[in-house]
């Protein structure tokens, strides 16, 4: 896995989310986001602080995971190379901020 950006602190405060993106192999999206809610998912919810997990895909076979921690941001497991394309990125991140439309 490759992690830009490294998982140190900024500022005093822990990078608590992470975000992690990698394209199926032709074919394989259904088996790795099967594999992502059966193994991962489920991985990353037991690490302490685990906040919040959430999964999207993209037109091109790509899956993106941002799973947000109190403390420092964990780490997904390897997902089976025959379901990738290419080796995932994942990176870290600290969170700043948070907005929402304002009601009417």
């Amino acid at each position: 896995m490759t992690d830009a950006g490294g998982t140190g602190q900024a500022g005093g405060s822990p990078h608590d989310t992470l975000m992690w993106e990698v394209r199926a192999a032709p074919a394989r999206l259904p088996e790795l986001l099967a594999w992502v809610r059966e193994r991962a998912v489920p991985e990353l919810l037991t690490r302490p602080g685990c906040q919040r997990v959430e999964v999207f895909d993209a037109p091109d076979e790509r899956v993106v995971v941002i799973a947000w921690f109190a403390g420092a941001a964990g780490r997904l497991p390897d997902p089976p190379a025959a379901l990738l394309r290419r080796e995932p990125h994942a990176w870290p991140f600290r969170h700043l901020l948070t907005y929402r439309p304002a009601e009417d």
